[in-house]
């Protein structure tokens, strides 16, 4: 067994069972580390659940990308494009493309007995993923979209059910404003609610051959697909081959095809949500400050209080390399002691917030109605590694004290 490890762990035990003021520095420092792993744990898990849930609400309303006219605006209403492009095969088969689907947008005005709303209906086909939506529909169900037959059942979401007081099974009335206004009814089949208030007070959901028949298209007019890919992470990679596929798609009249990804539509969500990893860095820095800076204080109390034993070991021939090792491996035990229950409780607390949401949020403000939990193992254990060894690091140069101690006066110490 390597010498310097033997005697760091023999100092280490026999201090756990005698009082000393070395050992109530230790117990501090056992105690801060903890509470410091246990703060970065939940920090990292509150900031990326909170990310991922945020991202995964705004790619549910529009997908990862979507294909349209190019000359299409940022506006509802769009130029449409024929459903049968030969690029949607050669999509389909690239590695990471998760599904493909078509959609329709049209704006209207939702008008009741005592109320009116605003919203853009979102016209859906038979391929459409009802994924997100059926993980966020709290009353009543989705509808079916078949070839041939229209349905007129639609699907608002909780925030305009209680605006408008309408629930499933209600009747409703949408307006079109066109140079031919029109009107159109719809039962209400499905209630959703994702706490995205601003997306869930617009967008409703109809079949698609609605908004085909008031805007006049053919069959195989849509106003663009939509495309969700398996790793948001390769986002920036996926457009590249998106528009690879189709930069050579021409319109009917024309014209082209582009790519917009969510991250061009949402630019000011997904750079906020960017935002919240500078918070993150800044509370991992800090804790990690605290921690080294208390195990700085615990080595030179434990080296001060055992100043007769370093004056001893140097007196036998032991190296000052060999004697700060000892030191260092000392603190170790009580950094990997920190590490455990640090883990303990910021894992706890982590399980119970995510099973059992029992901190609340305010959906108005956070988009989410509890604190979102997403615990990685790959995240706690770098929080471990890097804790360690940036505490370790920070003890190294504080570890040089030793060397000036003189074996002749140490041994005389007191």
């Amino acid at each position: 067994m390597n010498l310097e490890f033997f005697i760091a762990k023999r100092i280490f035990s026999s201090g756990e069972k005698k009082k000393s003021i070395s050992q109530a520095i230790a117990k501090i420092s056992v105690a801060g580390i903890a509470l410091g792993l246990a703060v970065m744990i939940l920090a990292v898990a509150i900031v990326t659940g909170f990310q991922e849930q945020i991202r995964e609400k705004v790619i549910g309303f529009g997908s990862h990308f979507v294909i349209l006219n190019y000359d299409s605006n940022n506006s509802y209403q769009t130029i449409p494009i024929r459903k049968n492009q030969p690029f949607c095969a050669e999509i389909a088969k690239q590695q990471g493309i998760k599904h493909i689907q078509v959609f329709a947008l049209k704006a209207g005005i939702i008008k009741t007995d005592n109320d009116i709303q605003g919203v853009v209906l979102k016209g859906v086909d038979s391929d459409y993923d009802w994924e997100f939506f059926n993980k966020n529909i709290v009353r009543g169900t989705n509808f079916t979209v078949t070839d041939g037959e229209t349905s007129n059942k639609i699907i608002i979401s909780n925030t305009l059910s209680k605006k408008l007081r309408i629930d499933v099974g209600d009747e409703i009335t949408i307006y079109f404003v066109q140079e031919k206004p029109r009107v159109r009814k719809f039962e209400i089949c499905g209630i959703f609610d994702t706490s995205l208030e601003e997306y869930d007070k617009l967008f409703v959901i109809v079949d698609i051959q609605h908004i085909q028949r008031l805007e006049g298209w053919e069959k195989d007019q849509v106003s663009g697909f939509e495309i969700l890919i398996d790793n948001f992470n390769n986002i920036d990679e996926m457009q590249e081959i998106l528009m690879q596929a189709t930069a050579t798609t021409f319109t009917e009249d024309g014209g082209l095809l582009r790519v917009r990804s969510i991250k061009e539509t949402n630019q000011d969500i997904f750079n906020w949500l960017e935002l919240t990893d500078t918070n993150v860095w800044v509370i991992l820095i800090l804790m990690v400050i605290v921690a080294g800076f208390q195990m700085i204080s615990g080595l030179l109390i434990l080296i001060l209080e055992r100043t007769n034993m370093v004056g001893i070991l140097k007196s036998l021939g032991m190296s000052n390399l060999s004697v700060r090792k000892i030191f260092l491996y000392n603190t170790s035990f009580i950094i990997a002691k920190g590490l455990f229950w640090g883990n303990i409780i910021g894992i706890s607390l982590a399980l119970l917030q995510l099973h059992f949401s029992f901190i609340k949020l305010d959906p108005v403000s956070y988009y989410m109605t509890a604190v979102p939990i997403n615990i990685k193992l790959w995240h706690v254990l770098l929080l471990n590694a890097g804790t360690l060894l940036s505490t370790v690091a920070m003890l190294i140069v504080p570890s040089f004290v030793i060397t000036r101690i003189k074996p002749a006066e140490a041994v005389k110490y007191n």
